[in-house]
């Protein structure tokens, strides 16, 4: 991060952990990260209870899609005080409609609001990217994973980025149309695809599951 910053003087850094750091070592590479100007970090340490320990410490903000993702969660997240920033995500907070809720709670609680970003397809893209213009309280660039993604399945050419940004696609609804060739062939790919968490698993045997059991 310090050798990012001292290449890009001007460019707003965040990091993102994950939740896999300790409380402890959390704040020490908070405290070593401050000086840099942060936009914030990002799930440094799991739970609710862990975040609101490390942001006692930090001037850094703290964002979440991890600890605060369902009603029942806002009230002790914020008495706790555990967080600064909601990534918002319409495909677990129950819709576009949804996280216009979220958004509009985020902003009287005096919560920030960014995107959570995933290895997405072109149908989710445009539906963040929708999210994003459409909600004027997502003070904070959303970030995404899709100019990792090689195949997708929409019709045409992939979405794409220029400068930094992605405008609305054109088409009505989202702006795009499934090609079920495209579908198919993904469709292939995942018949063939061991699950993450198997490999996770094999990698590391220790390394927690949720509910669901699935790994962060």
């Amino acid at each position: 991060m310090t050798r990012i910053r001292e290449a890009m003087p001007q460019a707003k850094l965040r990091i993102d952990p994950n939740a896999s750091w300790s409380v402890e070592t959390s704040i020490r590479v908070a405290r070593q990260l401050e000086p840099l100007g942060m936009e914030y970090l990002e799930d440094p340490t799991p739970g609710q209870e862990g975040m609101a320990e490390v942001r006692k410490h930090t001037s850094i903000p703290l964002g979440t899609n991890m600890c605060v993702t369902r009603r029942e969660h806002i009230r002790p997240g914020y008495d706790r005080g555990a967080i600064d920033i909601v990534l918002l995500d319409p495909h677990y907070m129950g819709g576009l409609n949804n996280v216009r809720h979220w958004a509009a709670t985020c902003e009287a609680l005096g919560w920030g609001c960014s995107g959570h970003s995933n290895n997405y397809l072109g149908i989710s893209m445009a539906t963040q990217v929708h999210m994003a213009c459409a909600i004027s309280h997502i003070t904070y660039d959303v970030d995404s994973h899709y100019p990792w993604t090689t195949q997708d399945i929409i019709r045409g050419g992939m979405l794409r980025f220029r400068d930094g940004k992605m405008a609305l696609p054109s088409g009505p609804g989202l702006g795009v149309e499934i090609d079920p060739d495209k579908k198919a062939t993904l469709a292939e790919n995942v018949a063939r695809t061991r699950p993450r968490h198997e490999l996770l698993h094999q990698w590391d045997p220790g390394y927690p599951k949720d509910r669901h059991g699935v790994r962060w």
